[in-house]
């Protein structure tokens, strides 16, 4: 099972991350995110990541922009986190994960035919994007994620206690953590590596087609 940890701002925290483990490091270059980090200086924490997916997280920003922070923070992939149709997405410079909120109309179908190659399902909550911390229900939403043909991660409220349900209920490619992975809103060391040590001892989930 692939892990990213998401709003990331710090370079400790950042290779912490990857030492135990993460798959993906996540950068969030949304100005009204708490957890917002300028491009220079994710570039500087980029530049210094040997193994992990540089991911940043836009919410519909320009295409030019988003273009010209690929190329300056060098990322591997940009997640969509707004209300970006396909065209926007084709214009993307990387590989692109496409984040889609159950609840708010979600559709396997939707996620299917949208021009990404990861797709992430997080929580819906009427007013926000993303980042909330809460979890949606796993148990009515599984049959249609399941029907997702292309990798899944799962993202919302997602802890160290109830990873292993999440797996069980989706058998997802992967997750996406960020919150339970804080305090005062700054990544903690130890609930980095406590939570990758649970990660690595669970079964894998889907494989990347």
């Amino acid at each position: 099972m692939k892990v990213k940890i998401c709003g990331m701002k710090s370079l400790l925290t950042a290779k912490v991350a990857e030492e135990a483990g993460a798959d993906f490091i996540g950068f969030i270059f949304w100005p009204e995110s708490h957890r917002y980090i300028e491009p220079e200086h994710a570039a500087v924490i980029s530049s210094q990541l040997q193994h992990s997916w540089k991911t940043g997280v836009f919410v519909d920003e320009d295409i030019e922009k988003v273009n010209e922070i690929v190329r300056q923070v060098h990322l591997d992939f940009v997640q969509l986190h707004g209300h970006e149709n396909a065209a926007y997405a084709r214009k993307v410079q990387c590989s692109v994960i496409k984040a889609f909120r159950y609840g708010d109309n979600f559709s396997a179908e939707a996620a299917n035919e949208y021009p990404a190659e990861f797709i992430l399902i997080d929580a819906f909550r009427p007013g926000k994007l993303g980042g909330t911390g809460e979890s949606f229900d796993w148990r009515s939403a599984a049959e249609e994620i399941a029907k997702v043909e292309k990798p899944v991660l799962i993202a919302g409220g997602i802890n160290i206690d109830n990873l292993q349900t999440v797996l069980r209920t989706f058998h997802p490619y992967g997750v996406d953590v960020s919150g339970s992975l804080e305090v005062d809103e700054e990544k903690s060391i130890s609930k980095i590596q406590a939570f990758m040590r649970r990660a690595r001892s669970l079964p894998r989930g889907r494989k990347r087609q």
